[in-house]
């Protein structure tokens, strides 16, 4: 299946690919009439243990500190309805619309798993309020992280019973109940346990990580290009490439990236170069030398990130749960805690740890090019076309260094600080969604990071010629000189690095070099 045919929700985990092909793609989604099913079963079954005259949390009863206050039938409708609207209390800008079309559809694909205990309808407006293109207005801020992304999901689920606002399919913001009636679609009356269900989950975060997976795909085979094309520019030597060396390290992210690396520079022309002359140099700076160690433990990170999210794209992250009793055709309603953001926010909080360090070493091998003006590596001070009366990219390790203070504060974790709320019954909270957010910016600002290195590394590499890097770096050099000209005299350096920042997130530098 292809971002250009329909993705079918079955109650099957999600992938990072479909969320971004339907969050940024606008790729159609359907419900499969089997999951349909199966849906509807699970609700026959809540209603009927309902009618039990049980107490059960978020069905008949209050919310949060208002567990123990049991709700009149009559008024489950009203109780559904005042949860939406009494928790969409979120605050500031709105977040972008593909993160929010991303939180609707792992929201639809968790209740699509017939443990929450909707009816299927609720879940078909969800998907056709996707596939309108409607979006509801949602603030960024309010989300400890803990009972879910509640306050994101309220807005989202206001919406869907016709209040608050909406972006519609041109970006226009406007009244939900008009444009959702205008496309066809009425707001949805929520039944008991509903309004719990549409805002009790992970699916903020979890979006938000399964978008970044997507930005890290195509941002770290740039940062590895980009210490590769450096290493040439340096004129440093590839000798700490050597396989061997990796096999005495038994780990397999510098393995990897170091095998990355060599294949970018085979049949590199400056490196054999300097080989026979008379260079002190004995060892190149750490920057350098251990850019392997350095990305290949970003990599194996983020691959212990990825697999909490794969985990999390097949969840049920509701409370309370309706499960299948074993032995009869009944459901037990089960009130438990899956709703709680740790196992994404300490993720989170990894990713955006690894993003600082990508950042870091990066700005240090920008400085090693625009510092080295000894004979040995034959570049002019900053890369300066005339040094003195052209200053050349003097300033863009400014930039990077002021990026990377910026990540610094960006990688303190969220998830080890815990704030209380609904008077100490949800006394220990995640933080996740501020996770997320802090990890969205570090990607940005990391991305821009690794465009000035290219920037800088592209113009060292013209300092060689006529000689020539490895195939790989210069398809990576062709590549950046088909957005950036060369310098030859002093320009605004910023339009530069977002045209290279540009060909980052567009998955440029993500095919084999």
């Amino acid at each position: 299946m292809t971002k250009d045919t329909p993705l079918v929700l079955t109650g099957a985990p999600l992938t990072h690919e479909e969320i971004a092909q339907v969050a940024s793609l606008a790729r159609e989604v359907e419900i499969d009439p089997l999951t349909h099913r199966r849906v509807r079963e699970t609700r026959t079954a809540l209603e009927e243990a309902a009618q039990s005259g049980a107490t059960h949390y978020g069905i008949n009863t209050g919310f949060g500190k208002f567990s123990r206050q049991r709700i009149e039938k009559t008024e489950l409708q009203a109780l559904q309805a005042n949860l939406i609207r009494s928790h969409a209390a979120g605050v500031g800008e709105p977040l972008p619309v593909p993160i929010v079309r991303a939180m609707m559809l792992v929201l639809a694909a968790s209740l699509c798993r017939a443990r929450s205990g909707v009816r299927p309808e609720l879940i078909d407006v969800i998907v056709r309020t996707l596939n309108a293109g409607i979006t509801p207005v949602v603030p960024e801020s309010g989300s400890v992280g803990a009972s879910g992304d509640l306050a994101p999901l309220a807005h989202a689920a206001l919406a869907l019973i016709g209040e608050g606002e909406v972006f519609d399919r041109t970006g226009e913001r406007a009244e939900a109940a008009d444009t959702l009636r205008s496309a066809g679609i009425e707001p949805i009356t929520l039944e008991s346990k509903e309004g719990l269900a549409l805002i009790n989950g992970t699916h903020l975060m979890c979006a938000r990580l399964a978008l970044l997976r997507s930005r890290f795909l195509n941002l770290f085979p740039a940062a590895v290009v980009a210490a590769a094309m450096t290493l040439d520019a340096c004129r440093a030597t590839d000798a700490f490439l050597d396989p061997r060396v990796y096999e005495a390290r038994n780990q397999h992210g510098p393995r990897m990236v170091a095998e990355s690396m060599r294949h970018l520079l085979t049949g590199s022309e400056i490196i054999p170069s300097h080989d026979n002359e008379d260079d002190p140099r004995v060892q190149d700076p750490y920057s350098i030398r251990c850019a392997p160690y350095v990305l290949g433990a970003v990599f194996d990170s983020a691959r212990s990130v990825w697999i909490q999210l794969d985990r999390e794209l097949g969840a049920v992250t509701d409370n309370p749960l309706v499960l299948p009793r074993e032995g009869d055709d009944g459901v037990d309603i089960v009130s438990a805690g899956n709703f709680h953001g740790m196992p994404v926010a300490i993720p989170l909080d990894t990713l955006a740890i690894g993003l600082a360090h990508i950042a870091g070493i990066a700005e240090r091998r920008v400085d090693q090019i625009l510092s080295a003006h000894d004979p040995e590596t034959r570049l002019r001070p900053f890369l300066s076309p005339k040094p003195g009366l052209h200053s050349g990219y003097m300033i863009v390790q400014y930039t990077a260094a002021a990026l990377c203070n910026e990540l610094a504060g960006l990688a303190a974790p969220s998830s080890v600080v815990n704030i209380p709320t609904s008077a100490g019954i949800e006394d220990y909270n995640s933080f996740g969604p501020r996770a997320a957010a802090k990890a969205d910016r570090a990607m940005d600002l990391v991305t821009r990071v690794v465009a000035i290195e290219l920037l800088c590394a592209a113009q060292g590499i013209e300092a060689h010629r006529p000689l020539r890097s490895g195939e790989g770096v210069e398809r990576a050099h062709a590549l950046v000189r088909s957005v950036v000209a060369p310098l030859h005299s002093d320009r605004p350096p910023s339009p530069d690095i977002e045209s290279i920042s540009l060909l980052i997130s567009e998955g440029g530098f993500s095919e084999p070099m």
